[in-house]
């Protein structure tokens, strides 16, 4: 069954996200996912509340730019979020923003290089493995983790073009992919993530998490259009009642996508209510 949630937006304030985080648990929703975005939330604090205020819901973050910060810091977050919450965090990385890397001064002349020593390093400290590794970008001296997880998380990266899927399917346990991803896209991304995993001899489950722009009730379409016209990176969406939304999430769950994210405008005026709708409006539509 394709797993369903929705994005509490970083363009909210922070302390919006109780109300939300609460909603969401109380209507049964599967997933809520946050955004690191700079210079605005910070995603292990956002995500580390969230699970607090929460029971039962898997909170995701998506995604940590691997630049900055050290891979030793970033297992050592995530496997704290594990041990406390065990299960519930789907924690992803990726490049990060390029512009915004550069602002903070942590531009890298090879975001591959850097993310593919990232993640070999972070999936091997989350399994408990002492570490030592003398990259170009990553570099360990006997690390290990006392607390690690009970159980070895998956590792989740973000990607966009061809390079970045097949590593992602090479190295992480599943891949994020953004907004503007059409279901063609998702398909190709499979293709690509695929090739990846043969290229490593992996045969172990990957998942594919998308994101999907929706609006609903009054005023929906004109606040889709909004947003899409104010953000041409995203130029896909749904608008509409539970039956519109659901049918698009199931379009883009049979192209491949394991999981499908909904991401609310930037001006809906309703956050709790949205996902409510997700929860108990689409999900019972949604196979």
């Amino acid at each position: 069954m394709t797993s369903l949630g929705a994005v509490f937006l970083p363009s909210l304030p922070p302390e919006r996200l109780r109300a939300v985080a609460r909603a969401a648990d109380d209507a049964g929703l599967e997933e809520l996912w946050l955004w690191e975005d700079c210079f605005r939330e910070g995603g292990i604090a956002t995500a580390a509340a969230a699970l607090a205020w929460t029971e039962r819901i898997r909170v995701g973050v998506g995604v940590l730019p691997v630049p900055l910060r050290n891979v030793a810091l970033t297992a050592m977050e995530i496997a704290s979020l594990h041990r406390m919450f065990p299960g519930r965090p789907r924690i992803g990385v990726g490049h990060g923003v390029q512009d915004w890397m550069g602002q903070v001064g942590a531009r890298v002349d090879s975001p591959l290089t850097l993310l593919r020593e990232y993640v070999d390093a972070l999936r091997a400290l989350l399994a408990g493995k002492e570490v030592s590794a003398q990259g170009r970008y990553v570099r360990l001296d006997r690390v290990g983790l006392d607390w690690p997880p009970e159980t070895a998380p998956e590792v989740l990266a973000a990607a966009v073009g061809p390079k970045s899927l097949r590593l992602c399917g090479e190295v992480a346990d599943g891949t994020i992919l953004t907004g503007d991803t059409t279901t063609d896209g998702v398909r190709d991304a499979r293709r690509l993530i695929d090739e990846g995993r043969v290229t490593a001899g992996r045969t172990d489950p990957h998942s594919v998490t998308v994101y999907l722009l929706a609006a609903t009730g009054r005023g929906a379409d004109r606040r889709l259009r909004a947003s899409l016209e104010g953000n041409p990176a995203t130029p896909l969406g749904v608008a509409g009642d539970a039956q519109a939304v659901a049918t698009a999430v199931g379009e883009w769950a049979a192209a491949g996508a394991d999981a499908v994210i909904l991401q609310p405008t930037d001006d809906e005026p309703d956050p709790e209510g949205f996902v409510r709708f997700v929860s108990q409006e689409v999900r019972p539509l949604v196979r």
